[in-house]
């Protein structure tokens, strides 16, 4: 069975505190990863857009993806290529990084065929946008969470909350195996953080381990 990464991201602080968009892109990746005979070792993921000339800089979940992805020599499987970037340059210059990417809606798409849909998507977005900044200069009724009542925005953030919730134990739980393997026999905190560092297992928001954070999953997930 193929060994692939899960990359997940959202371009907006709203949308990663709701943790909907987060869930449903593991889904497609779940799904798609079980029809293909596929085992997901790892998830990762940021919520941030990414843009400019440094945009993998500001994402650690993708170098933490791309840095498993190669250590296991498996794909880094993604829901949709705009999670990765609509920018075509960006897509190229991860396709240096020498990791297969895969993205569940265009299963056959190689390299080159990627980097042309990501110029297509670019385009798009920047047509949305002027016709996104038209339609608002033309209206000043409040928009967003600001047109809705206060108890209509009392259940969205309880719901955002919740959702989050159950997001980051998704992200614990896939983790579990690693998780078991560095702490059997009695490990410490310390060596077990060290195992999984080693393994280049990343944290479950895409950093290195360390004690603390060795503790808190492990309690989540009832190992200690």
């Amino acid at each position: 069975m193929t060994n692939a990464v899960g990359y997940l991201r959202v371009s907006t602080s709203e949308q990663g505190r709701s943790g909907l968009g987060l869930a449903a892109q593991r889904q497609a990746i779940e799904d798609f990863a079980k029809n293909e005979g596929i085992a997901i070792i790892g998830w990762h993921e940021d919520i941030q857009t990414g843009k400019g000339a440094d945009a993998l800089a500001q994402r650690p979940g993708l170098r933490a993806a791309l840095r498993v992805a190669k250590a296991a020599k498996g794909p880094l499987i993604v829901a949709k290529l705009d999670r990765l970037a609509r920018n075509p340059h960006f897509i190229t210059g991860l396709m240096e990084q020498r990791v297969r990417f895969v993205v569940t809606n265009l299963p056959e798409a190689d390299a080159f065929t990627l980097q042309i849909y990501a110029a297509l998507a670019e385009k798009e977005a920047a047509q949305i946008s002027e016709r996104t900044k038209a339609a608002l200069a033309k209206t000043d009724k409040p928009l967003g969470m600001a047109a809705r009542s206060k108890s209509q925005q009392r259940a969205i953030r309880a719901k955002a909350i919740e959702a989050k919730q159950r997001a980051a134990l998704a992200r614990v739980e896939a983790l579990r195996p690693q998780l078991e393997f560095a702490l059997k026999d009695g490990a410490s905190l310390r060596d077990a953080a060290d195992t999984l560092n080693e393994r280049a297992i990343a944290s479950p928001m895409g950093g290195r381990w360390h004690a603390p954070s060795v503790l808190k999953a492990a309690r989540r997930l009832k190992l200690r």
